[in-house]
């Protein structure tokens, strides 16, 4: 009875370490930093000749709902609603370049990848410009696609920004040279001191969660040896 008890305290109090909002924002910052957003340049500014060279824009899948009369871009989730605007940002940036728009769906229903293509073309993103990579499940399974589609010629990789150093670990796995667009940012801090910026609740959970979940994926993928 006293080992459950010191069980149940223990979990308790974890729990509610993990959803202290700095908690979170500090187990979850280290990856959102790892690679720099893309800014915004000036119109008629020259872009980084990294950025340049990119003539593809691969978009990893975030997730949506199946909902019956919304619209794509209100069926995508908010992590696949934010790395949908920016590769939409880096498309009018790199007119030449085309869209890569991964992720599998239900059995009947349009694919995660189909959804980001219609909310992209609903933007004013010429269809033409669309790939679709429609079966792959996971970011293991999207590096491997892209790599059998693109070969390892540059290309700009958005996803989310907790996401991305285990996605570019996949992408160099395959021998792929991705610029990272990180999307999404979970761990934006307020300039100035806010109290609710101390509190528990769900959101500081979430972040303690995507962090705890990146970093184990990222070991497991070195153990396998997929990581770059």
């Amino acid at each position: 009875v006293r080992t459950g008890k010191w069980l149940l305290a223990a979990g308790v109090l974890s729990l509610l370490v993990l959803s202290h909002k700095q908690v979170g924002m500090t187990l979850l910052l280290p990856l959102e930093t790892h690679y720099a957003a893309i800014p915004d340049f000036p119109a008629g500014a020259p872009l980084p000749p990294e950025l340049a060279a990119c003539r593809t824009i691969v978009v990893l899948g975030g997730g949506h709902a199946d909902t019956p009369g919304l619209s794509a871009t209100n069926r995508l989730s908010e992590s696949a609603a934010s790395r949908l605007t920016e590769a939409v940002r880096l498309a009018r940036l790199l007119p030449d370049a085309r869209l890569v728009f991964s992720g599998s769906g239900t059995p009947g229903r349009p694919t995660h990848a189909a959804t980001l293509a219609a909310a992209a073309r609903s933007l004013g993103v010429e269809p033409a410009r669309f790939v679709l990579i429609e079966t792959a499940r996971d970011t293991a399974e999207e590096a491997a696609a892209v790599k059998s589609l693109i070969g390892t010629t540059p290309f700009a990789l958005v996803t989310s920004a907790w996401h991305m150093p285990r996605s570019v670990a996949l992408m160099r796995g395959q021998g792929l040279t991705p610029l990272p667009c990180p999307a999404d940012f979970a761990t934006r801090r307020n300039p100035d001191f806010r109290w609710n910026d101390w509190t528990c609740d769900l959101t500081g959970l979430d972040r303690s969660t995507k962090a705890v979940y990146e970093r184990l994926g990222l070991l497991w993928a070195r153990l396998r040896g997929t990581a770059g």
